[in-house]
């Protein structure tokens, strides 16, 4: 009963104040893009990045802005982090932690690679096999796993 009066209200209710309901009941969250960016040499780019914990190491990417799509909030971060055009896209992995939600593609890159942003020490082409042993344990495994789901099927979005 009070459900079929809720439900009849809600139907009642202009798109505007059903969207204004949901988000005061619905918990926040943060969106964010990273990108697993491989050269012709089969080469990982990764950032030295001032604001990221630990060694500093990882792959570039940054926060989805409000109406961004995933894609292109992806192709934007690249171009301004390193000056980088990416094709080949692929979607890997989405994955929360608590409220944030990050989405992991792989692309390739075109052109070459520039520090383009101030939150970024250095940039760096590293072998998968290579890559900086003080970089975050989770960060080695994200990559391994995105190019190995790459290498099995580079033409289907695979979620791994």
């Amino acid at each position: 009963m009070i459900l079929d009066l809720i439900s009849k209200a809600w139907k009642l209710l202009p798109r505007q104040g059903r969207t204004f309901v949901a988000r005061r009941l619905e918990p926040k969250f943060t969106a964010s893009v990273t990108g697993i960016i491989t050269n012709e040499r089969g080469e990982v780019l990764l950032l030295d990045h001032l604001l990221r914990p630990k060694s500093g190491w990882g792959p570039p990417g940054g926060f989805v802005e409000k109406g961004e799509q995933a894609e292109t909030a992806l192709r934007r971060e690249i171009k301004e982090e390193t000056g980088l055009d990416v094709r080949n896209i692929h979607l890997v992995r989405i994955r929360t932690f608590k409220r944030h939600l990050e989405i992991v593609f792989t692309a390739e890159a075109i052109g070459d690679a520039v520090v383009g942003s101030r939150e970024i020490r250095s940039l760096e082409w590293f072998d998968p096999d290579k890559m900086p042993e003080d970089m975050g344990l989770h960060l080695h495994f994200q990559i391994k796993n995105a190019l190995a789901a790459k290498q099995d099927d580079p033409e289907t979005p695979k979620l791994v």
